[in-house]
């Protein structure tokens, strides 16, 4: 992975000589860094596998990872522990959270750091791989990992039902119909569960289906309350009605899936690794593409992570971004593609055969989100300081048509109104 070199550090100009990294004497000791991520559940294996690969290449740096069930959970503790001064020196958070650290000047803009180790592009930071943590005319972070919505399926229920492992339905009139006939088999066989609850992603995977968006172009209103939005939520009303799909929490249906009881399951690729090993020799794994509902204006979310600089020490600032780039550079990627299901966030590890080519001809089931790419688009960031709360009010009213206590129309009319009330005020 290109870092600066010594050669390079003394060969910098002036206007850059502040940027040179900071050298650590062996006066001065092991430099120790505080790394933060949500999501152990999924991502654990693949920074411990990055922190042992790095640790042989900076024996003087000493990592100490802290984490958090979730990226919403993460968003909170950083924004608490801002205001009290105690911010670990990197944060992996969600791409729809880095935008209220970069307008509350939390995340460091990494693009000096950048252009002093070189040209991005030749390190494999892209400009489309940079655009995902490009927020507040900052690059606010580096991505670390990517992923869109898929369709995971039980070959074996499929074919009980009638349905072809080898031809899944492409639509989700077809996908809605054969998820009822999975959920007829009795035997307390539930047909499919698509991960509606944690955040507005999978929701706006519906939504952008429709060729609908979250707020308006100039992000003065919601953007959901037209016919696209209610068609998403009238989708989620027909999963429960027609899919049979049961009001579970993630971790239960997926346990659910894995154990055989659960036809098919919607829900982002990061998790075909763990899914697989969950499965074991239960039943046979597909995987395909998430339907979209228009062929020409659909698209899929972009879900996942990009590391974001905080530490405020020069010796620790110059550690965490040696981490930062070693975990989003081709090897780091690498490892994170190989113990998750996410898609890589650089284009060397994207291209080289080295490094995941192979991979991904060995491995089909990781390989619906790759095709995907093409109708991915960003995951939304909602603006403003009640960000975190405007996706906990989305998922709130989701959970009323998932429960059944209320219409799509309903749901509609009330989350367009409270989520009005959350949205910056503009004169």
């Amino acid at each position: 992975m290109p870092i600066l070199s010594r050669r390079a550090a003394l060969a910098l100009p002036a206007a850059l000589a502040p940027l040179a990294a900071p050298r650590l004497s062996r006066a001065q000791g092991q430099a120790e860094i505080t790394v933060h991520y949500a999501q152990p559940f999924i991502y654990k294996e693949s920074y411990d596998a990055i922190l042992a690969e790095f640790a042989k290449r900076e024996p003087g740096i000493k990592v100490n990872f802290i984490t958090t069930p979730n990226y919403e959970e993460g968003a909170q503790l950083l924004l608490r522990q801002a205001a009290t001064s105690q911010l670990p020196d990197l944060s992996y958070q969600g791409f729809n959270r880095l935008r209220i650290f970069a307008e509350r000047g939390i995340a460091q803009d990494l693009a000096p750091l950048l252009a002093r180790d070189g040209d991005p592009a030749g390190a494999g930071y892209t400009p489309n791989l940079l655009a995902l943590a490009h927020f507040g005319g900052m690059q606010a972070g580096l991505a670390y990992a990517a992923s869109n919505p898929i369709t995971y399926y039980n070959a074996e229920l499929v074919k009980r039902a009638g349905g072809d492992p080898d031809n899944f339905p492409q639509d989700w009139n077809g996908v809605l119909e054969l998820a009822g006939r999975i959920d007829r088999l009795g035997g307390g066989t539930e047909g499919m569960w698509f991960t509606w609850s944690g955040d507005d992603w999978m929701y706006s995977a519906l939504l952008f289906g429709h060729g609908g968006r979250m707020l308006t172009e100039d992000e003065r209103d919601v953007g959901f309350a037209g016919p696209e939005g209610l068609g998403a939520l009238r989708l989620l009303d027909r999963m429960v009605k027609e899919g049979g799909m049961a009001n579970m929490t993630a971790p239960a249906a997926r346990q659910a899936f894995a154990a055989g009881k659960v036809g098919m399951l919607f829900q982002t690729t990061a998790l075909v690794r763990g899914t697989l090993a969950s499965i074991g020799e239960n039943f046979t794994l597909r995987t395909t593409g998430m339907p979209v509902i228009d062929p020409q204006k659909g698209r899929l979310p972009t879900g996942g992570a990009a590391g974001m600089l905080t530490a405020k020490d020069p010796a620790k600032r110059e550690a965490a971004w040696k981490f930062l780039r070693f975990s989003t550079g081709p090897e780091g990627q690498a490892l994170m593609v190989r113990n998750t299901g996410y898609l890589p966030c650089n284009q060397i590890a994207i291209d080289d055969p080295q490094h995941l080519g192979a991979f991904y001809r060995e491995n089909p089931l990781f390989t619906p989100a790759v095709r995907q790419l093409p109708i991915s688009i960003p995951w939304y960031a909602f603006p403003g300081s009640n960000s975190v709360r405007v996706t906990q009010t989305m998922v709130d009213n989701l959970a009323r048509i998932v429960e059944q206590r209320a219409t799509p129309e309903q749901v509609q009319q009330d989350m367009a109104a409270e989520v009005r009330r959350l949205l910056p005020r503009r004169s």
